[in-house]
């Protein structure tokens, strides 16, 4: 007979192992639920004789029950411990952005979860009688910890990202409302391999790529597309009319739309989009 002793103060975790235990696939499992001075002990009795199966399942289960159960807890605790410099409300923009990484990739990130937890269950379980859950998790599963900061790490540095993202634009509006218009209109041919200026006559402006006369400054780049906001924040258009050629809203159309707002409209479907797209059909050598 093969016997384990789980041992643990946690209700929720007990409830969760009774239920898990209700419905194990394996006969000739018993189970019981005690309490003692200092832990509530769950003790599980199996009189088959495959052994590797018993720990197989139980294995598993305490797998599932440290993910569904204590993730989102220890997620937090990475989170408070090592970027205390967050307040509250930007920790909690953090861990959802955890969440958010592992829906991204639910199966390979659970796979790899499952699979480290499983290994460190079934070694200790396999040659041991007792398991006190809060010790286990707090000093054997360091496989699995070492996935949870990855996936804290790279929320972190999504959530910089955007917010520096976002004090960018920022900056670019304060400066956008506080200066006066140099033109009336400008109109943006664009794809995302090429943006072509014209004024309100339709003739070309010549984009400023000169970055010493740029008029902001961030680590966020839109490679070609940096001269072509350099040029509309120089310029300082009332209104500016996007004409996408191929009718895609990319991230620096999304920019300028924040940037702009009410100053800038797109159009997929007029005379100038027309008209380029002629152009640039006429000039494809596969077109009868």
């Amino acid at each position: 007979m093969k016997s384990l002793c789980i041992k643990t103060n946690n209700s929720n975790l007990i409830t969760y192992l009774l239920n898990e235990l209700n419905n194990i696939e394996l006969e000739q499992v018993c189970f019981s639920a005690n309490q003692f001075k200092h832990y509530k002990n769950v003790i599980i009795h199996y009189t088959g004789q495959n052994n590797q199966l018993f720990f197989n399942k139980l294995s598993t289960i305490l797998s599932l029950l440290v993910i569904d159960e204590l993730e989102e807890d220890f997620l937090r605790k990475i989170i408070s411990q090592n970027y205390f410099y967050f307040d509250k409300k930007e920790q909690n923009v953090i861990l959802n952005l955890c969440f958010d990484i592992i829906a991204d990739d639910f199966s390979t990130i659970f796979d790899k979860k499952f699979k480290s937890l499983y290994n460190s269950f079934y070694d200790y379980i396999s040659s041991n009688k007792t398991l006190i859950l809060k010790g286990f998790t707090n000093f054997r599963i360091k496989a699995y910890f070492k996935i949870l900061d990855e996936i804290v790490n790279e929320a972190v540095n999504s959530y910089i990202i955007e917010k520096e993202y976002l004090e960018f634009i920022s900056l670019l509006k304060l400066y956008i409302n506080s200066q006066n218009s140099n033109c009336e209109v400008i109109h943006i041919i664009y794809s995302p391999s090429e943006s072509i200026l014209l004024d309100s006559n339709k003739e070309i402006i010549t984009i400023a790529n000169d970055n010493l006369n740029t008029k902001y400054l961030s680590d966020i780049t839109f490679s070609s597309n940096d001269y072509t906001l350099n040029t509309l924040l120089t310029l300082l258009p009332k209104k500016i009319y996007i004409h996408l050629i191929n009718s895609y809203i990319d991230e620096f159309i999304n920019t300028l739309q924040s940037v702009f707002e009410n100053r800038l409209h797109i159009c997929t479907d007029c005379s100038i989009c027309n008209l380029y797209k002629k152009s640039k059909k006429s000039k494809n050598p596969n077109t009868v």
